[in-house]
């Protein structure tokens, strides 16, 4: 998901620079839903990467136009090779020290070089290095669909879960946060998540959801609190207040772009990419009271 929504400034800035170009995304089927509507995407080919017969059916599907252009937003080996599969004119992607997986580079014939730190900046820089003349900052999303049950009233949204567990808050944390949005400002915390993946903490309500659900319930939620997932990247690129809570990653390359977030970080936090199966100890030094006074400032100021 993150990746998707840090491509979107990339991907508008190009439709934009070549308003006649047909623009495809190649996408998984899970996040086609953040594309929906998106009047700088013309066409979506879904591909499902553990499924071995989905490499043969994208191919064919994407051999049925010419492209004169791919570009590798991703920089992945996998996404390097959907773009090789094209049989495109030319391929740009990231240069040394940007690109993801060092071996994806070999399919380009154009690599971009970046000095931004962000990814969403760098995906600009990508994109203008394929030849886009016209920067867009702007993150095309849709409007989402309500799923499951939500307060009628202001409500706190948070997605607990991500990718690796080191990125994660410790629940008993979230379970504080309540009592505290609760007690003092009246908002319900509620926690969102896949279908029977959402954790339990008491005092909180649950809100299961696909991505259209999630859209949907971020765009009306008061504030959000988020760690470093798709999620908060999505509540970013919607403009909303909250709080972001980061550990093993950077938020100067990862942190929310766009929206009133403060993010907090434990000094001196090492900076690590390892997929963690525990929470980190960057992550336990946030505390609860921390992210409450954030929080409390932003509702105030956005009441």
């Amino acid at each position: 998901m993150g990746d998707i929504i840090h491509a979107l400034p990339g991907a508008a800035s190009l439709k934009h620079s070549f308003p006649g170009a047909r623009v495809t995304w190649v996408v998984e089927p899970q996040w086609a839903p953040l594309l929906e509507n998106n009047g700088f995407v013309d066409r979506l080919v879904l591909f499902r990467r553990r499924d071995p017969g989905s490499w043969r059916a994208t191919k064919n599907e994407l051999r049925t136009e010419h492209y004169d252009l791919a570009v590798d937003f991703q920089g992945l080996i996998k996404s390097a090779l959907i773009a090789h599969l094209a049989r495109p004119e030319r391929i740009a992607g990231f240069g040394s020290g940007v690109v993801r997986e060092w071996p994806a580079g070999l399919f380009y014939s154009t690599r971009v070089p970046s000095g931004a730190v962000h990814v969403v900046d760098q995906a600009l820089d990508l994109a203008a290095g394929a030849g886009a003349n016209h920067l867009v900052r702007a993150f095309p999303l849709p409007a989402g669909r309500p799923e499951g049950n939500l307060p009628a009233g202001a409500f706190a949204l948070a997605s607990p879960l991500a990718g690796w567990t080191s990125k994660q808050w410790p629940l008993e944390y979230w379970e504080q946060l309540a009592v505290l949005l609760r007690e003092k400002t009246g908002l319900p915390l509620v926690l969102n998540g896949p279908p029977g993946a959402v954790p339990k903490v008491p005092g909180t309500l649950t809100h299961e959801s696909s991505v259209a659900g999630l859209i949907d319930a971020t765009r009306r939620a008061s504030v959000v609190i988020g760690v470093d997932s798709g999620p908060l990247h999505l509540a970013a690129a919607l403009n909303k207040p909250g709080v972001a809570i980061f550990g093993p990653t950077d938020p100067a390359r990862n942190g929310p772009y766009g929206g009133d977030f403060q993010v907090f970080r434990m000094p001196g936090a090492a900076t690590t990419h390892r997929r963690g199966n525990v929470v980190d100890a960057s992550m336990r030094a946030i505390t609860p009271e921390q992210v409450f006074s954030a929080l409390a400032a932003r509702v105030s100021c956005h009441a």
